[in-house]
């Protein structure tokens, strides 16, 4: 992106002395005049090239940014599928530690009782009891 820019102001600064020198010289008779035109034909060709090549630069770092923001969208994917696949791994491992909790509770106890009710919104008592126990854990 530097030696962009430095091109580009290389040909600006050249562009400009072209100008310049162009403008300094004396009145020329008619018959010049073409070649005058031309030179600043040359100067608007410059102006164009410059403006081409601005207009390259921002288009590569619109690029870049949508590269870059789409690289952080994957990401965070990426972080919450691990995400997932660990809360998966842990409630995988309390599954077994949960079935032998149901196994030894007593549905008549206070305990018993409240992890009835508490069961209520899960669809099995094994859900139920993996949540208990992790948020207890």
């Amino acid at each position: 992106m530097d030696n962009l820019l430095s091109e580009v102001q290389a040909d600006f600064a050249e562009a400009e002395t072209k100008t310049e020198h162009i403008s300094y010289q004396p009145t020329v008779p008619q018959t010049n005049l073409n070649s005058i035109q031309f030179v600043n034909s040359t100067t608007t060709k410059s102006d164009v090239v410059i403006d081409n090549l601005l207009a390259d630069v921002q288009s590569d770092l619109a690029a870049k940014d949508a590269a870059e923001e789409l690289r952080k969208q994957e990401e965070l994917i990426q972080e919450k599928i691990r995400q997932e696949k660990l809360k998966a791994k842990q409630r995988q491992a309390l599954e077994k530690p949960a079935k032998k909790w149901l196994a030894k509770l007593d549905p008549l106890s206070s305990e018993g009782l409240w992890f009835e009710k508490f069961a209520e919104s899960y669809p099995d008592k094994l859900a139920a009891a993996i949540d208990y126990l992790q948020t207890n854990s």
